[in-house]
C-alpha cells in the first residue's frame, strides 16, 4: 500500500444506514397504481445492474460473489462460522460494510467522489468467510475461479486504481483501458461528421491494431433488423474515419436491456393513460434498437405527462461518472407524488417568470418562453443507478429542455433521510444549533430553486441547420465587451459535447448560484412558509451551508491528478472561492484547536454581508457562468472555472484536517415491492437500517441474473487490462 491512507477508501463498520420511507405513499395506491409502479420498478432494477459493467473490471465478479454469498443462509449463520474459523467479529462487519457500501453504490468506486472502495477486511479473512459459507460448499470450482479473478483487483489501491479516470489517471469501464483523451476526441469528431451528436448510450473501446469499437446499449445484435437500419444505415458498419477504422456495434448490456424491457412492456398494461403508454412504447425502442431519438421522444411523453401520481423516469441519463463527460450512467426511477409538499413547488412554478427577472442577465440571454414544468415533490420507491440525489432536472438533451420543456423533482424522502446524532464539523456552537434546527428546510429551498430556476433557466445561442439563429445575432451584445456576440453552438453541438469534463460541475455551480441568490427574495421564503427572523435563519443556514459544503468538498480533490472526483462538490469548493475572494470578513476559515486536541477548521460567515457583498459577488459570478455557457465560449469558461477550481498551498493544509475529520455518507436501503400470483395485490417489504438489512433487500431484488452477468464480464474482459 505504501504510503496510501487507507481509511479514506473503506466504509466503517458505523456507517450511518438509512430507510427510504415511502410506505404511506404507497399504500395510499390504487392496485392499477400498485402494479404500475412494481413494474417499473423492475424495470428500472433489472437495467439497474448496467451501472456494474459501467464501474469497474471486477464490479459484476464481486456482485456475484456476494450474491451467493448471503443468498443461501442467513448473516447471523455465516458470522458463526465465520468467527469459529478465526475471522474476527470486527473483519465480518467490515465485510457486511464493504457490501453495504458496494450494493449502495451499485459497484466499487463510490458514486460521490469516485473514488474506490476497498474491504476493511483482510484478504485472507475474505476468503475464510467465502469458504465457510453453504454456497462455497456446493460450488467450490466456480468459487474459487471467480475469486482468483477480482480478489486482488477488489484490494488493489495502485495509484491508477484509487479513482475513476481515464488513461493513467484512473479506471473508467466506458472505455476500454488502452483508450486515451486523444482517442476520445477523435470519435467525437467522427460522430459529430456522422450525426450522432448525442453519445449518451454508447463505450468505446480500442482493439490491439489499434482501431475502435463504438459499443451502441442496446437489444439488438448485430442480426439484420429492418427497421433499427431505417433508424441508421451506419450502425452495424466499419468505417474509415482519417484513415482509422471505427465500427459501430450495437448489442451492448443487450440481455440486462431484455429483462427491463419485458418489465416495461408489463408496465404498460397498467399505465394511466396514453402519454404514459406511448412514452413507455419509446423507452421500448430505444433499449430494443439503441436509439437515441427514441428516447428523446419518450422524454417529450414524459414531459407533457403532468402531474402523474406515479411518476418515473429511465434511460442513460447523467454523464457525471464519464471522465470526459458525455457518456451516460444508466439511471432510473420510480416514486409517488407527496402531493403537499408538491403544492409548494407547484407556487414556485406559477412565480417562476417573475423570478427570472432577479438573475443577472437581460432577457436576451434568457429563453425566449419560460416553459413551465411540472415540479413535484416525490417519495422514491425505486432509484437504481449509482447513487441517489436529492433534486432532479432532466431530460438533458438541449433541444427538448428549449422547445418542450423539463421536469424538476424534489426527493422527499431522500431529504428526510437523515441519521440522528451525527456531529456537524468545522462550527461554532452557536452555529450548528442553528444549522441543525433549519438545514432541512434551507436545503428544500435551495433544492427548489436549483433544480426549477438553476437548471431551468438560461438560453444557448445556436445557429440552425439553414444557418438562421435562435437569437438576434445583429443585435445581441456580448456582456462583458459590450460588442457583438461573437461565438454559438453550430449544428451538430451541445452543451455537453462543447464543454466535456466541465459541463456537469459548471452547470452544477450555475445551478447552486441561482439558489443562493434567489434565496434572499422575500416571495421565494414566503412560498415554502417562512418569513421574518425565520426567513433570516433560513437565508444565513442555506449560505454556510454552502460554505461548509465547500470546505468539505476537499474531500473529493485528487491532489495526485489535480482533478475533482464530484462535480457537486467542485461547484461548491468554486462558490467557497468566489466568496473568499470577494471580502475576507464575509467567510474566513480559521485554524483552531479541535475538543480532542487535535487540529480542527472554525468556519466564520458574517451574516450582514450576505445581502450586500455576499450578494453582489454571486450575482456578478453567475452572470459571467451564463454569459460563457450561452455563447458557446469554452475558452474564457475553462479559464475562469480552472482559477476557482485550483486548490493552492493553502487549502492543500486544510484538507489534511478535512480529511481526518471526514464522516461516511448514509447509505440509503430501498424498499423492495412483490406482485402475488394473479395480480390482485402488489405487497411492499421493508428492512432494518442496518448493513445486514442493505445486503438482504439486494438479495431480494437480484434472484437470477449471474449467468447473463457472468457472460458479458467474461466477454469485456481482454478490453480492461490495468
Amino acid at each position: 500500500m505504501g504510503e496510501v491512507d487507507k481509511s479514506q477508501y473503506v466504509i466503517p463498520n458505523d456507517v450511518p444506514v438509512c430507510l427510504l420511507q415511502c410506505s404511506k405513499a404507497f399504500n395510499a395506491l390504487e392496485n392499477k397504481e400498485k402494479l404500475y409502479c412494481h413494474y417499473l420498478s423492475k424495470a428500472c432494477e433489472q437495467g439497474g445492474l448496467i451501472v456494474l459493467l459501467q464501474t469497474s473490471p471486477e464490479s459484476v465478479p464481486v456482485f456475484l460473489l456476494l450474491q451467493k454469498i448471503f443468498h443461501n443462509e442467513t448473516v447471523e449463520s455465516l458470522q458463526t462460522k465465520s468467527l469459529d474459523a478465526g475471522v474476527s467479529e470486527y473483519d465480518f462487519k467490515a465485510l457486511l460494510a464493504f457490501a453495504a457500501g458496494f450494493y449502495c453504490n451499485m459497484g466499487n468506486y463510490k458514486s460521490f467522489g469516485d473514488t474506490k472502495i476497498v474491504p476493511d477486511i483482510p484478504q485472507e479473512s475474505f476468503e475464510k468467510v467465502m469458504k465457510v459459507s453453504t454456497a462455497y460448499q456446493s460450488n467450490k470450482a466456480w468459487f474459487d475461479e471467480v475469486w482468483s479473478a477480482c480478489s486482488d483487483d477488489m484490494y488493489d489501491l495502485q495509484s491508477r486504481r484509487r479513482e475513476l479516470g481515464i488513461a493513467q489517471k484512473g479506471v473508467s469501464t466506458y472505455y476500454s483501458s488502452n483508450i486515451t483523451e486523444e482517442d476520445i476526441a477523435f470519435v467525437q469528431e467522427f460522430m459529430k461528421d456522422q450525426g450522432m451528436t448525442d453519445p449518451y448510450n454508447t463505450r468505446l473501446f480500442k482493439n490491439d491494431d489499434g482501431s475502435f469499437q463504438l459499443r451502441l446499449a442496446s437489444i439488438a445484435t448485430e442480426e439484420k433488423y429492418d427497421d433499427l437500419d431505417k433508424i441508421h444505415p451506419m450502425i452495424g458498419k466499419r468505417h474509415l474515419f482519417k484513415e482509422k477504422s471505427i465500427q459501430i456495434i450495437r448489442g451492448d448490456y443487450s440481455a440486462l436491456l431484455r429483462r427491463s424491457v419485458e418489465e416495461l412492456r408489463k408496465a404498460k398494461e397498467y399505465a394511466a393513460n396514453d402519454m404514459e403508454a406511448q412514452m413507455l412504447e419509446n423507452y421500448i425502442k430505444c433499449f430494443t434498437y439503441g436509439s437515441i431519438e427514441a428516447h428523446k421522444e419518450g422524454s417529450k411523453f414524459w414531459v407533457k405527462d403532468k402531474g402523474p401520481i406515479v411518476e418515473t423516469y429511465l434511460g442513460f441519463i447523467e454523464s457525471y461518472r464519464d471522465p470526459s463527460g458525455v457518456r451516460g450512467e444508466y439511471e432510473g426511477f420510480v416514486s409517488i407524488v407527496d402531493k403537499e409538499m408538491s403544492r409548494k413547488f407547484g407556487t414556485l412554478v406559477e412565480q417562476a417568470e417573475q423570478l427570472l427577472a432577479f438573475l443577472p442577465w437581460p432577457k436576451e440571454y434568457e429563453k425566449d418562453k419560460f416553459l413551465r414544468p411540472d415540479f413535484t415533490s416525490l417519495d422514491v420507491v425505486t432509484f437504481a443507478g449509482s447513487g441517489i440525489p436529492a433534486g432532479i432536472n432532466i431530460p438533458n438533451y438541449d433541444d427538448i429542455r428549449q422547445d418542450f420543456g423539463f421536469k424538476n423533482v424534489s426527493l422527499g424522502n431522500v431529504l428526510a433521510a437523515n441519521p440522528s446524532g451525527v456531529k456537524i464539523t468545522f462550527l461554532s456552537q452557536e452555529d450548528e444549533e442553528l444549522y441543525t434546527k433549519y438545514k432541512g428546510p434551507s436545503f428544500e429551498v435551495q433544492v427548489g430553486l436549483h433544480e426549477l430556476l438553476g437548471h431551468g433557466s438560461g438560453k444557448l445561442f445556436q445557429q440552425n441547420k439553414d444557418g438562421s439563429f435562435n437569437f438576434d445575432a445583429e443585435n445581441v451584445l456580448h456582456l462583458e465587451t459590450k460588442e457583438k456576440v461573437k461565438n454559438w453552438y453550430h449544428p451538430g453541438e451541445t452543451w455537453d459535447t462543447k464543454f466535456g469534463s466541465l459541463a456537469s460541475s459548471y452547470e452544477e455551480c450555475r445551478a447552486e448560484c441561482v439558489g443562493l441568490l434567489l434565496c434572499l427574495n422575500n416571495t421565494v421564503l414566503s412560498i415554502f412558509g417562512h418569513k421574518d427572523e425565520v426567513a433570516e435563519d433560513i437565508i444565513y443556514v442555506n449560505w454556510l451551508n454552502m460554505v461548509r459544503a465547500g470546505l468539505l468538498g476537499l474531500q473529493f480533490y485528487s491532489p495526485e491528478t489535480e482533478s475533482w472526483k464530484q462535480a457537486h462538490m467542485n461547484a461548491r469548493y468554486v462558490i467557497l472561492q468566489v466568496l473568499m475572494e470577494a471580502d475576507s470578513s464575509l467567510v474566513s476559515i480559521e485554524n483552531v484547536t479541535g475538543e480532542d486536541g487535535e487540529p480542527d477548521l472554525l468556519i466564520k460567515m458574517n451574516r450582514e454581508k450576505i445581502k450586500t457583498t455576499g450578494k453582489e459577488a454571486i450575482a456578478n459570478f453567475l452572470m459571467r457562468l451564463q454569459l460563457y455557457k450561452a455563447t458557446a465560449d469554452v475558452e474564457a469558461g475553462h479559464a475562469m472555472y480552472k482559477k476557482y477550481s485550483t486548490v493552492g498551498e493553502r487549502m492543500l493544509k486544510e484538507r489534511v484536517t478535512v480529511l481526518r475529520r471526514k464522516q461516511p455518507r448514509r447509505l440509503f436501503i430501498q424498499c423492495n415491492t412483490a406482485a402475488t400470483a394473479g395480480e390482485k395485490d402488489v405487497s411492499l417489504r421493508e428492512y432494518e437500517t442496518t448493513c445486514s438489512g442493505m445486503i438482504q433487500s439486494n438479495i431480494e431484488r437480484y434472484l437470477e441474473h449471474d449467468a447473463e452477468l457472468e457472460q458479458l464480464w467474461k466477454s469485456e474482459r481482454p478490453f480492461h487490462k490495468y
